[in-house]
């Protein structure tokens, strides 16, 4: 089965400020970020790479219009640069109401061959700068006492268990408690956390580190018998986004048949 067409925007998040992380790439982030722009808002680009974060955001730019795109380099891990990366917001839209926390990085390891570095990386980027982001994220939309939303990027490895991804899954699993608690915390203040859970989303650098063999195992347990389009992921991140989903908070929504 296909996948189906590309759906036209909508203007769901017209007049909106949105905050994307790890959006400068062929993957999620980037689908994400012109879904945002499709649908009316503006958007703050970070990415870990400065080079294709300048291209990403030119691109976009020459597209959309340079008063609705801006970014900068952000390495999650790094709380100066997470900093920044708000503060760009604020700087060039006056204003921050919607955050993407697509930042995460994976690997294969079995466990007894996983050494503490790997699992530091993994842990770092994925959960910590989840994190990260999420309470500078909070502070800001605290202050300003308009609410705002929040959409981490977890993962059906989150709920379910495969060989070799410990350091991934944990990960993940944590995105999605943190995602829970924030959501509790944030609450009174008018703001909803939420999560999308993919499983397989197909863009170049997965397909690079990832063995034809396993993609093709990968891609038989999905119900559709196809990886999603990241722009497939994208159109939940819009909808937990918009105010379609008004009355969600504290959820992880599955974007494939794999959650169980």
């Amino acid at each position: 089965m296909g996948a189906p067409e590309y759906v036209p925007g909508h203007g769901l998040l017209a007049g909106r400020t949105a905050v994307i992380t790890a959006a400068a790439g062929a993957g999620i982030g980037g689908a994400t970020a012109r879904r945002f722009l499709e649908e009316g808002a503006r958007v703050v680009i970070g990415d870990a790479h400065p080079r294709r974060t300048k291209e990403s955001v030119q691109s976009l730019a020459a597209e959309f219009g340079a008063d609705r795109v801006a970014g900068t380099p952000c390495d999650v891990t790094d709380e100066e640069q997470v900093q920044e990366l708000f503060e760009l917001a604020e700087r060039s839209h006056g204003r921050l109401d919607i955050v993407v926390n697509n930042a995460g990085l994976g690997g294969t390891a079995e466990l007894t061959e996983m050494t503490d570095a790997q699992w530091d990386k993994v842990i770092d980027v994925t959960l910590n700068g989840t994190f990260r982001c999420t309470r500078a994220a909070l502070r800001r939309l605290y202050a300003t006492g308009e609410g705002g939303v929040i959409v981490n990027n977890a993962s059906v490895l989150g709920w379910r268990a495969q060989a070799g991804q410990a350091h991934y899954a944990a990960a993940k699993a944590g995105v999605m408690a943190l995602t829970r608690c924030a959501a509790l915390e944030a609450a009174p203040h008018g703001i909803r956390v939420n999560a999308v859970s993919p499983s397989l989303a197909m863009h170049p650098h997965l397909a690079k580190v990832t063995s034809d063999e396993l993609l093709e195992e990968l891609t038989a347990r999905e119900a559709f018998g196809r990886y999603a389009e990241p722009w497939e992921i994208a159109n939940v991140i819009v909808f937990l986004a918009s105010g379609y989903s008004s009355y969600m908070t504290g959820e992880t929504v599955a974007v494939s048949s794999q959650h169980a």
